[in-house]
């Protein structure tokens, strides 16, 4: 399978997250040697957070966060989902999978050799670092998460019509343009630099298969191959008794009410000073400062 990489240049004109690149060559049976970006700023033996973004975005989603949480002396990582980002792009739309998915970033935690760290999730980078951190829980603890889930759908459950409509422009729009997607459809506050930004990481259609095949992905259905995955990591979310700071945000249409299976089932989230962020899916490009804040805060209460 042919894979893409996009060129180094297409970046060059990003004026706000100027982080030298890192990689780390993933593992993979079938496709070969894979390149997973990631980025790594602050204090080498700092306590490490852990931020990881979904679809379809990059690390440069969390340019806002970063420099709060190094300020106060964490050690950031903040890595690229294959098929998005500076990491490698498998041109074909099979090589995507949720279970494939886990499998790099858990390869990749695991060569990081990551210990006591605290996860930072939203979107697919929930339901990706969620599952991670489940499978290797003694290297995580505590996680912090917003605007993502990890769903187990039941016979008969219907897909949200939120994100029914996103489902079918995702498969269907010709352009599908990411600076506007990452704009919360044109609708947010970014600035064409930011846009532009977001879509660096795809010089054509080509480099938009991840993507596009992400919404394809999420466990809505119960005949699902994740389901099962995700209910034996609900399993041990059930039990975790580790801190659990949720962040959802006030305005977005699709994970509303998503952090409510969290506070009602997962123990660490008892008790804790659980906040809403003000803005839409993309929370941390609106009001990233202070879900940074609350979490130095948190931990260091």
């Amino acid at each position: 399978m042919k894979i893409l990489r996009t060129p180094d240049d297409c970046f060059d004109g990003i004026n706000d997250f100027s982080y030298s690149p890192n990689y780390f060559m993933v593992q993979d049976d079938e496709l070969g040697e894979l390149r997973l970006h990631y980025v790594d700023e602050g204090p080498a033996d700092g306590p490490v957070v852990l931020c990881m973004h979904g679809e379809p975005s990059w690390a440069y989603l969390y340019r806002k966060m970063i420099p709060v949480f190094v300020a106060a002396g964490y050690r950031v990582l903040a890595p690229d989902l294959i098929g998005l980002g500076r990491s490698d792009k498998p041109a074909e739309a099979s090589a995507y999978t949720y279970a494939a998915h886990v499998r790099w970033v858990r390869q990749w935690v695991e060569g990081m050799n990551l210990q006591n760290a605290t996860f930072i999730g939203q979107d697919w980078g929930g339901l990706i670092g969620l599952r991670v951190l489940t499978e290797t829980p003694d290297r995580f603890s505590a996680f912090s998460i917003s605007n993502t889930g990890l769903p187990v759908p039941h016979e008969g459950s219907q897909i949200p019509p939120a994100f029914a409509m996103w489902l079918k422009f995702s498969q269907n729009d010709p352009e599908f343009d990411i600076g506007m997607i990452c704009n919360n459809f044109g609708q947010g506050p970014l600035s064409k630099s930011e846009m532009d930004a977001y879509r660096a990481p795809f010089p054509s259609d080509d480099y938009k298969v991840c993507a596009r095949v992400f919404p394809t992905l999420v466990p809505l259905t119960a005949d699902n191959p994740a389901v099962a995955d995700n209910i034996e990591a609900w399993k041990v979310l059930s039990a975790w008794e580790k801190p659990v700071l949720l962040a959802f945000s006030d305005k977005d249409p699709i994970t509303a009410g998503g952090d409510r299976p969290f506070r009602e089932k997962v123990p660490g989230a008892q008790g804790q000073p659980h906040l809403t962020l003000n803005g839409g899916h993309f929370i941390q490009h609106e009001d990233g400062e202070r879900w940074a804040q609350a979490v130095i805060d948190w931990l260091a209460d």
